[in-house]
């Protein structure tokens, strides 16, 4: 299987001040980590009063990465973190820099069996990243999500994704329709989650995809779904008859996956 990963060069600053909750602002371990080593990181936010491993790793990192420290209160770090899990640490990054469309068709140009994931109407912050994670773990090209009405990144998708994000490249897009079109011109079949469907494991993976993956409960919005070439269903036998949106997402990157080791 081929691995069509790219990592993010994210350069614009956000003025934003420091003690506001934004989408310049990540927490956790495991995510601050990242964000360090991706050299993302503008100033490092330690809880006073905390010891350990993690604080030594994480002070040497940021020392490393010319990244300035601060050491504050746990409930001034729970007011950067917008009350978030943090663990005691959060870092203020480089607001996230979204790549084009263009980019994505030039990530997937040379390649013979590439996925691009489509989010149509997702808000849940914590389904993102869980589809940035698995995206990453599977070789996907890229995430297309919308501007309007749908999740973006925030702190929670970063934290979510557990350092996904940054290598995972990702479009916003005004027109998720035009979008659609511009795929299909560059040879793209386009395909949507229904439960009404092509079961799972029939599915055709070969050649140029991209999968729409629709609001919980919604599903893909109407007009949308008239421009997808097949749906693709989960077959369930239990009294739920559907799935949490990064759950059928991440099946069925892991089906497109299975065909490519």
């Amino acid at each position: 299987m081929k691995k069509n990963h790219e990592k993010n060069n994210q350069v614009n600053q956000d003025n934003q001040h420091d003690l506001a909750p934004a989408n310049d602002t990540v927490y956790g371990v495991h995510a601050v980590t990242d964000s360090l080593m991706e050299n993302l990181g503008n100033k490092l936010y330690i809880q006073d009063d905390i010891r350990g491993k993690n604080v030594d790793k994480l002070k040497e990192l940021a020392s490393e990465k010319k990244v300035g420290i601060s050491f504050v209160s746990k409930d001034k770090l729970k007011e950067m973190s917008d009350g978030g899990v943090h663990q005691g640490f959060v870092l203020k990054t480089s607001a996230y820099a979204y790549k084009e469309l263009s980019d994505l068709l030039a990530i997937t140009q040379e390649l013979d069996n590439p996925l691009l994931i489509i989010i149509d109407g997702l808000t849940d912050p914590h389904n993102l990243g869980s589809i940035l994670r698995t995206a990453d773990a599977t070789g996907v090209s890229g995430i297309i999500i919308p501007k309007h009405r749908s999740v973006g990144v925030t702190p929670v998708v970063v934290k979510t994704s557990t350092g996904a994000v940054n290598h995972m490249p990702i479009a916003r897009v005004t027109n998720l329709s035009q979008t659609l079109d511009k795929l299909k011109d560059a040879e793209f079949w386009i395909f949507g989650t229904d439960m009404d469907g092509t079961p799972h494991h029939k599915w055709q993976t070969q050649g140029k995809l991209a999968l729409i993956i629709g609001a919980e409960g919604a599903g893909i919005t109407p007009n949308i779904k008239k421009q997808v070439d097949e749906m693709i269903t989960i077959p369930m036998v239990g009294h739920v008859q559907s799935l949490n949106a990064g759950v059928a997402a991440g099946i069925l990157m892991y089906e497109w996956a299975r065909n490519f080791k």
